[in-house]
């Protein structure tokens, strides 16, 4: 029996050296006190993300830059900016380099800028009360409302903040900051009709602050006050609501309908507050579908009036994004374009 049992021990001791051997590689992998990478996870992103790139644009010295509400890319991947300065309008290309300028002859106070199917510009101008139709150059096509003279009917705006273009060349103008309602006309330039007044009820406004539309003909108007945005058909029929997810103040419409909103995170009324949202707590750009399911979110910095950096947006207002996803977003108080590269 003992000689049988001494017989054994080879294959015991080899055994139980595998088996310490397994659990000296657990410890390894697991349990190292000094590992090469600090993680024990995988260091990869599946989100997308942005990074800002300081050398855009390679502004002139000679061309200035104000208060930063308006931008817009066109079908060549231009980037339109519309300042509270002179030259209002400026154009820049992909690499920064400055394109064109113009408008300080006839523009107010500069809002919001878009393009029409036929590529002319669009301008809403809240100093002026007026929507502008103009061309690329910067000659102007037509006027829509009173220049100077506020008002709520037929040929007046009070500070109009926006407008979309169908495809038709029918017009659509949410008139925000003192009246709260949209506005349509038709491919003339005729008035058409009118919808919403001051409320928080479906159909109702607190500041409709922008408004752009889908390839359906369905209009989504940002109602900034109110913390929400509401849908409507061409009509002006109330289709739904989408609230909770941001205080909205632009929107840019992609070729497959996702639709790109910026602003800030929900926020409550603070007693100093005119406008809900200014200042803002944070700053975000967030990506949804056409039924409001939210697809993307992201968020940069929020700057220090005075002392912004690049990649802090102070007062976001605006954003655009060109063909190859790359954002920019203009703030009013950075006084600001930035263009923000996409990374996979």
């Amino acid at each position: 029996m003992i000689n049988r049992g001494l017989s054994r021990l080879p294959r015991r001791l080899a055994l139980l050296a595998g088996v310490l051997s397994t659990i000296a590689g657990w410890a390894g992998n697991c349990f190292t006190a000094e590992p090469a990478n600090p993680s024990p996870y995988l260091r990869i992103n599946l989100s997308t993300w942005y990074e800002v790139d300081p050398s855009w644009p390679q502004r002139p010295d000679a061309v200035q830059w104000g208060a930063m509400p308006g931008v817009a890319v066109d079908r060549d991947d231009n980037i339109w900016i519309f300042t509270r300065e002179k030259p209002p309008v400026q154009v820049y290309r992909p690499d920064g380099k400055l394109v064109r300028a113009w408008g300080e002859q006839f523009i107010g106070k500069a809002h919001q800028i878009k393009f029409d199917r036929e590529g002319n510009v669009w301008l809403a101008d809240v100093g002026n009360h007026v929507v502008l139709q103009c061309t690329p150059e910067g000659k102007l096509l037509r006027t829509l409302g009173t220049p100077g003279r506020p008002g709520c009917d037929e040929s007046h705006f009070d500070r109009p903040t926006d407008m979309a273009i169908g495809p038709d060349g029918e017009v659509f103008v949410s008139d925000g900051y003192g009246n709260a309602r949209v506005v349509h006309f038709d491919k003339q330039g005729r008035f058409v009709k009118s919808w919403g007044k001051l409320g928080t009820g479906a159909g109702e406004f607190n500041l409709p602050h922008a408004i752009v539309m889908d390839s359906k003909g369905r209009l989504y108007v940002a109602d900034r006050n109110n913390v929400r945005i509401q849908v409507f058909d061409r009509d002006g029929k109330f289709l739904e609501q989408w609230q909770n997810l941001l205080v909205p103040w632009s929107f840019w419409m992609t070729e497959n309908d996702e639709i790109w909103t910026c602003g800030s995170s929900p926020m409550i009324w603070r007693p100093e507050d005119k406008v809900l949202g200014c200042p803002p707590k944070d700053q975000l750009f967030m990506r949804l579908d056409t039924s409001g399911r939210v697809l993307q979110i992201w968020t940069v910095p929020k700057g220090e009036d005075g002392k912004e950096q690049p990649g802090e947006l102070n007062w976001l207002h605006s954003l655009a994004l060109d063909s190859r996803g790359n954002i920019y977003a203009v703030d009013i108080i950075g006084k600001r374009a930035q263009k923000f590269v996409r990374r996979d």
